[in-house]
């Protein structure tokens, strides 16, 4: 059997927003729950969770890809261009032998619940017209893809709490 290896790390968590925080924090202890601060929780009898904090997605990927991509794709890119960043690939590698696996749990959840709203109060032609692109789950993915020209396998996972280990297990099959 041939060994596969994983060469860069990314993290986008509730205790850290890079790998050295995130590591340093989960060393520690660190609790990453805490008060829900992403939306009014006034008619919610849940009013906490573990919530990515103080993340900085112009980091990473420029105003326009903030603004036609949910804000799982942030995550994911930023995970994905500091693994790259962290492996050295990039340029090292054939286009064509490179690939891209990557797991969501649902996709553009923020984005399902905000144009619904926008199509309930303002009508149809205030819903953006990148709704669909921004709330399907295969967009983490072919956005990374796309950044890094991989142009290789390009797998979207999305298997609820197994969606990681999936993911990585997918990665590894193809690697094998």
């Amino acid at each position: 059997m041939r060994r596969v290896v994983i060469t860069g790390l990314g993290a986008v968590t509730p205790i850290g927003n890079d790998v050295e925080t995130f590591w340093n924090h989960l060393i520690e202890g660190k609790n990453g729950i805490g008060p829900l601060t992403h939306f009014d929780t006034e008619n919610y009898r849940v009013k906490i969770a573990a919530e990515v904090k103080d993340f900085d997605a112009s980091l990473y990927m420029d105003k326009n890809f903030i603004r036609k991509n949910d804000l799982f794709c942030h995550y994911a890119m930023a995970a994905a261009v500091q693994a790259v960043e962290d492996s050295g690939i990039e340029g090292t590698i054939d286009s064509d032998r490179f690939g891209v696996y990557f797991g969501s749990g649902i996709g553009g959840l923020n984005t399902i619940s905000e144009e619904v709203v926008k199509l309930k109060e303002k009508g149809p032609r205030k819903v953006s017209p990148y709704f669909i692109t921004m709330l399907i789950a295969y967009m983490a993915a072919g956005n990374i893809a796309i950044r890094y020209q991989a142009q290789g396998p390009c797998l979207p996972v999305t298997t609820a709490c197994a969606t990681s280990p999936k993911a990585v297990g997918e990665a590894y099959r193809a690697l094998r």
